[in-house]
């Protein structure tokens, strides 16, 4: 059941609030990854083990929402249905979100992602992470402990 922080999240985007697409606007300007200051969903974000001390990071993910293609066939008959088209790949959106801020952050953990804005071009995650290295997040114990299980 989500809460009524992300009920009332949920409900301006559906009525595609002008407060979110004046947002918006400024977010397709931004680099695909962009570090922010704190998250857009604080309460989605707690519940996935955002604090605000230093060693956790929030991060904005823009994903281009294009389908996939097969090439077409060359050499040798062209059957009637190529296959060329429509064509799923097996990872969501979110996965393949949560990977790129992954690669671009190397040294930080996982701790969760949550949907943020959808257009005809693009989805928006704010992605998660922890330093496990980091002194303030070797003290905490809970945040000790959920690392040691993503790992």
């Amino acid at each position: 059941m989500p809460s009524r922080q992300d009920q009332i999240w949920i409900q301006l985007w559906r009525e595609n609030s002008p407060d979110i697409r004046d947002r918006v606007v400024g977010w397709r300007k931004q680099n695909a990854v962009t570090r922010i200051e704190k998250p857009s969903r604080l309460q989605r974000a707690r519940r996935l083990g955002y604090k605000a001390k230093q060693g956790i990071i929030v991060v904005r993910m823009r994903v281009g929402t294009g389908g996939m293609r097969k090439k077409r066939p060359t050499g040798g008959r062209r059957q009637k249905h190529l296959g060329v088209l429509r064509i799923k790949a097996d990872d969501n959106m979110k996965t393949v979100a949560e990977r790129r801020v992954l690669e671009r952050y190397p040294n930080m953990k996982l701790l969760g992602s949550y949907f943020v804005y959808k257009d005809g071009m693009h989805y928006w995650y704010e992605v998660i992470l922890a330093d496990p290295i980091h002194p303030r997040i070797a003290q905490d114990k809970e945040l000790k402990k959920r690392l040691a299980t993503t790992a």
